[in-house]
C-alpha cells in the first residue's frame, strides 16, 4: 500500500516527529497535532536526521505494528536518543537538525535483481540471520547504480559485498514516500 499524503498530512507528520524529540528532551508529555484518518492506519516508516547536511540519526520500522503518526513519534525519538552510531541528541542540537520522513509501502519479493528500480526501490537483503536495508532515496543520494546499491545493503547486513548474487539470499524491495523539513 503506497500512501498519498496531503501537504497537511505531510506537514502534521513533522511536527509530530519535531515534537516527540522535544517532548523528550524538555521532560514532558508531548502535545501531538490531531491526525487525520489516514495517519491512524498501520504503516511502516523512517524517521532520518540530518545537521548540516550529514546524517544525524536514522531508525524505523518496517513492519506496520502501529498507526503512522505513533510509529513516526516513536522513530523519530529512537533517531534521535538510540541510534548507536550516534550520542543521543541535544537539547541545542534540536534547532539544527533537520526531519526527513519516508513513510513505506509493505516488502515485496523480488526474483531478478533486474525489477529493483533504483531511486524508486529500497532494499531489504536477508541472508541467514543476517539482514540489511538501504532506503530508496540513499542510492540516489550516492549516485549508485543497480550494483553498488546492492553492494552496499550486503555490507550494511555485515556480509561480503557480493553476497546478493547467492541463492541463499532473499532479496525484497518497497517504496517510499519521502518528506521532509527544508534544511536549515
Amino acid at each position: 500500500m503506497e500512501f498519498q499524503l496531503t501537504p497537511e498530512e505531510k506537514q502534521i507528520l513533522l511536527r509530530t516527529a519535531r515534537e516527540a524529540i522535544g517532548a523528550h528532551l524538555e521532560k514532558r508529555k508531548p502535545c501531538y497535532p490531531e491526525p487525520t484518518e489516514l495517519l491512524k492506519k498501520k504503516c511502516g516508516a523512517f524517521v532520518t536526521l540530518h545537521k548540516q547536511g550529514k546524517l544525524r540519526g536514522c531508525i524505523g520500522y518496517l513492519v506496520a505494528s502501529k498507526a503512522l503518526i505513533e510509529t513516526v513519534a516513536e522513530a523519530a525519538q529512537s533517531s534521535a536518543f538510540n541510534d548507536p552510531r550516534f550520542p543521543a541528541l541535544s537539547t541545542r542540537e534540536l534547532k539544527s537538525v533537520d526531519i526527513e520522513i519516508s513513510v513505506l509501502s509493505p516488502l515485496r519479493r523480488i526474483e531478478s535483481v533486474e525489477e529493483i528500480r533504483v531511486g524508486v526501490h529500497g532494499i531489504m537483503l536477508k541472508s541467514g540471520f543476517r539482514s540489511g536495508l538501504l532506503l530508496p532515496q540513499v542510492a540516489s543520494e550516492y549516485g549508485w547504480d543497480r550494483d553498488t546499491f546492492l553492494t552496499h545493503t550486503c555490507y550494511k547486513a555485515g556480509l561480503s559485498g557480493d553476497c546478493w548474487h547467492s541463492a541463499d539470499t532473499e532479496i525484497e524491495v518497497f517504496s517510499a514516500v519521502v518528506f521532509g523539513e527544508e534544511p536549515s
